[in-house]
């Protein structure tokens, strides 16, 4: 069994895999971790190896505690990965894009794909169907569109997301909604519309905490998959287990 483990800006979010069969997921705050991490491991006596990819932080006590139990892979850019990496500046590419990246790559050999990450930022991540990552962009996510309206101006209220029938607001609340959520929405949609332009033949993956509430408001055809990076660490796991 393996137990995979992305550490967010927020939260931390894992999975026990047996194969490519995801077992169970759990979700909680970095603060709960080791807590966590213990009932987990105790329920799953048989993991054996666990594989880490982070953008936040996890204390060394934890990360100890989760080696201790099984053998733990932290994921860097010194891994194995399965593409060509073009980024200009590839030790600046976050650890999940690039988990993200080599999941696209092994499910979807020899093709042009897409990744969108919806989560406290909105990443896009490219890889061409010769398998070279070219990058993507980054975007504030709609959580912390919310909180910079309200944090930088004097009166605007901190509002919780919400579903957005209309795009003409005609109250303070309304057009921050429309202007958040509608925003975001053309915004990809607008990105998606690029990418074709340029690449015909396109796979596209949305995946990320906003995933399920952004998916059935886009247009354009794409797999959604909230657990996407958790899947694409079992992927990296086994690609990394064979190259040995």
């Amino acid at each position: 069994m393996l137990l995979t483990i992305d550490i967010g800006n927020t939260k931390i979010k894992c999975a026990v895999f047996e194969q490519n069969t995801l077992l169970e997921k759990f979700v909680f705050a970095t603060e709960d971790a080791l807590k966590n991490f213990k009932k987990i491991l105790k329920k799953f006596e048989n993991i054996q190896f666990s594989i880490s990819s982070s953008v936040g932080k996890l204390d060394k006590e934890c990360l100890e505690y989760i080696n201790t139990q099984s053998k733990l892979i932290i994921v860097s850019h010194e891994l194995n990965f399965p593409f060509k990496n073009l980024y200009s500046t590839p030790k600046t590419l976050g650890v999940d894009r690039m988990v993200l990246a080599a999941g696209a790559s092994i499910l979807y050999p020899n093709s042009n794909c897409l990744i969108i990450d919806a989560g406290t930022c909105v990443t896009y991540d490219f890889i061409d169907k010769r398998n070279n990552y070219l990058g993507g962009a980054i975007s504030p996510g709609i959580r912390l569109r919310y909180e910079v309206l309200h944090n930088y101006t004097a009166k605007l209220p901190l509002l919780e997301k919400e579903e957005v029938n209309h795009f003409i607001g005609n109250s303070t609340n309304e057009s921050i909604h429309s202007g958040i959520i509608n925003g975001l929405t053309h915004e990809i949609e607008g990105f998606i519309s690029q990418y074709f332009h340029k690449y015909q033949h396109l796979t596209i993956i949305l995946t990320g905490g906003d995933a399920d509430f952004l998916a059935k408001r886009l247009k354009s055809t794409i797999f959604a998959n909230s657990n996407f990076l958790l899947e694409s660490l079992n992927l990296l796991f086994n690609y990394v287990q064979t190259k040995k």
